[in-house]
């Protein structure tokens, strides 16, 4: 059983850092709290205490979302069904509202953070390779001397392995920053054990943009995770393909690609595998929403992995 002594919501940043000085290692943080009962339980026995639960989902700050043309500004407590919800997002992030779809389930999806899903830093997380994709940074605040300070990480350092990341002593992560794409077709795929409620054992996000005439990849995002101790993006791949008129056979040499980064304890061939069936999917889902001429994909490809 998981055992709260106080639950605290404070309604300001400052109220939040006066609450964690307060109440410093006997606290834990959380905004959604969908992964708090499933950490209590993950390898203890008997019954997990937790002092002081400071929750951060109702400061305004944490709150608020920004999209234009170039950039998304996402609050930490904003939820993973909002990409679903808010036509903007869906937008500017198009492979987020097919990442949020496979995200859980509908309860999950509207308490579920973005910001709880990055600071977990689960190998299997879903929004992570997706934000990676969109060059994402995390904005990160503590107060010093009585003054809120800021710091900016990219993503792709920020998660460090599984539970680790670069969040400091007293820091709170407060927003996400990343490009926003619209125009891009987007793709996101995903495996796990089960088909409901599902972990992921290997997860893939695409973004593919194409020239007016839907021959040629202008642009390609690739981001993956599931595979090793923290997600990767695939700037090999990206870099073969960029530039390169759309064929089914090219999209076969990309595939094979990131086999060799296969490198979790366990399933390796079977994650193998799936990476290159994914990629497939990925890049040509991705592609036909980008507007792909129908004629650089073959039947038989598409019959294949479509």
């Amino acid at each position: 059983m998981l055992i709260c002594d106080e639950y605290l919501t404070p309604a300001s940043l400052d109220e939040a850092f006066a609450a964690m000085a307060q109440h410093r290692g006997r606290s834990r943080i959380v905004a959604g709290c969908t992964d708090t009962l499933p950490w209590a339980r993950e390898g203890r026995a008997g019954d997990v205490n937790i002092p002081v639960l400071i929750d951060v989902s109702r400061i305004p700050e944490l709150n608020e979302r920004r999209v234009d043309e170039r950039r998304v500004r996402l609050g930490a407590a904003t939820s993973i069904q909002s990409f679903l919800d808010d036509p903007a997002l869906a937008r500017a992030l198009p492979a987020m509202p097919r990442c949020a779809v496979w995200f859980a389930d509908d309860q999950i999806r509207v308490q579920a953070t973005i910001g709880g899903n990055i600071v977990n830093a689960s190998p299997a997380a879903d929004a992570t390779p997706c934000l990676i994709a969109h060059e994402a940074e995390v904005e990160l605040a503590k107060n010093e001397g009585g003054k809120i300070a800021r710091r900016r990480m990219k993503l792709a350092d920020f998660v460090q392995g599984p539970s680790r990341t670069g969040l400091a002593d007293g820091e709170l992560l407060t927003a996400v920053e990343c490009d926003a794409l619209p125009g891009y077709g987007g793709s996101f795929e995903k495996v796990g054990h089960r088909r409901s409620l599902v972990i992921s054992l290997v997860c893939l996000a695409v973004l593919v943009k194409l020239d007016a005439a839907g021959h040629t990849i202008e642009d390609l995002r690739l981001s993956i995770a599931g595979i090793g101790p923290r997600p990767l993006r695939l700037a090999q791949v990206e870099q073969f393909l960029r530039g390169q008129a759309l064929s089914a056979g090219l999209l076969e040499q990309a595939a094979d690609m990131p086999a060799p980064l296969v490198a979790s304890r366990t399933r390796q061939e079977y994650r193998r595998e799936v990476v290159r069936g994914f990629m497939l999917r990925g890049l040509i889902n991705a592609a036909k929403r980008a507007g792909a001429d129908p004629a650089a994909l073959t039947p038989e490809l598409e019959a294949a992995y479509g």
